[in-house]
């Protein structure tokens, strides 16, 4: 093993997160990443205090990169100056309400973003694993024509059927809603796939759920369980879009997502597909992540309620993980939904609270 990795989007909640990870583990990271979360939700999401304290805890063995992935020959120099055994590529445009206002943009960076670093894999980097951050959105509202029974605090599907424990891998992506965020996203995952199986490179799209944690640089329109932490820690109003707050999301910590990229590094395929997130233990709905939160916080939330849900979202969500844990069975979530919150609360609290 060379122990030099790539990172894109490395300044954000995953990509942060395998900074810190293969940090810890002695590789040599280099990061790439721009502070485009700044420009899609404003100054209060910037993740610049991220690339500071990568910076400042991993002074030996992390470098870093101001660039947009979407600039083929700059992001080609860093394909060119050193042999990468491992590319986590999480860099994008990951908010559907952006997409819509400026669906070039996002297909820009999403796809052809995607595009560029596959294509300098293939030429510079042949060998190594190339792992793509995707998203359950790639199934578009499919999930939606499921039967749902609506329970007092979230919808639910009926026990005993075949997605019980979640969405599969087999859900189709086709003839369904995706929103523009979906599409590009799905382009990605596509051409990750291909490149696997046409190219015979190791590729990997993990499809993910909620990916959440306490260094998420979350606003409104991206970060679900961060942005609801700090709407009720700092008594800020959140709004419930649709679905009566009843809407459900399982939610994996970005720790145990990195610890799943790690697992299909040490044994990678070509091509793979795997959804990723906390499974039906980790399931909650806007109205349970609230009471739980309102709990552990000791604040009472303020909830205005707008009646229509964004388009494409999805009512009922849990990612089925069955397909990569009997792949790579020494990995499980270790984060409860519990162990999320209290974690996040209490990170929250410490910022708002200094």
């Amino acid at each position: 093993m060379n122990k030099n990795i790539l990172v894109t989007g490395s300044a954000g909640l995953i990509g942060g997160e395998a900074v810190d990870y293969f940090c810890r583990k002695n590789y040599k990271v280099t990061g790439i990443d721009n502070d485009f979360r700044a420009i899609f939700f404003g100054s209060k999401a910037s993740t610049k205090w991220n690339t500071d304290r990568l910076l400042n805890s991993h002074r030996s063995n992390y470098s870093y990169e101001n660039l947009d992935i979407r600039d083929y020959k700059k992001i080609e120099k860093v394909f060119k100056s050193k042999k990468y055994e491992l590319i986590i590529h999480t860099a994008g445009q990951p908010s559907h309400d952006w997409a819509a206002k400026n669906s070039m943009l996002d297909f820009s960076i999403n796809a052809n973003g995607t595009h560029n670093l596959l294509e300098l894999t293939r030429i510079y980097q042949p060998e190594a694993t190339f792992i793509f951050t995707s998203t359950n959105k790639v199934y578009g509202d499919s999930p939606n024509q499921l039967e749902f029974n609506e329970l007092n605090s979230r919808f639910e599907i009926q026990q005993g059927h075949k997605f019980w424990n979640g969405i599969t891998e087999e859900m189709t992506i086709d003839n369904s809603t995706h929103s523009l965020f979906g599409v590009s996203k799905l382009a990605a995952d596509l051409l990750t796939q291909e490149y696997g199986r046409y190219y015979g490179l190791n590729t990997a799209v993990f499809r993910g759920g909620c990916l959440t944690g306490p260094t998420h640089s979350a606003a409104e329109l991206h970060g679900f369980l961060g942005y609801l932490v700090k709407c009720i820690v700092a008594g800020e109003k959140y709004s419930i879009f649709g679905y009566k707050g009843k809407q459900v999301r399982d939610n994996i910590h970005a720790k145990d997502l990195i610890a799943m990229f790690f697992e299909f590094h040490q044994n990678p395929k070509k091509g793979a597909i795997y959804n990723a997130g906390g499974g039906r233990n980790n399931s909650v709905s806007v109205l349970e992540a609230i009471q739980l939160i309102e709990s552990i916080s000791g604040k009472k939330a303020s909830i205005e309620y707008i009646n229509d849900n964004r388009i494409g979202d999805h009512i009922w969500y849990i990612s089925n993980i069955d397909k990569f844990k009997s792949d790579y069975p020494n990995w499980s979530p270790t984060y409860s939904i519990m162990d999320i919150l209290f974690e996040m609360v209490s990170e929250t609290k410490k910022e708002f609270f200094k």
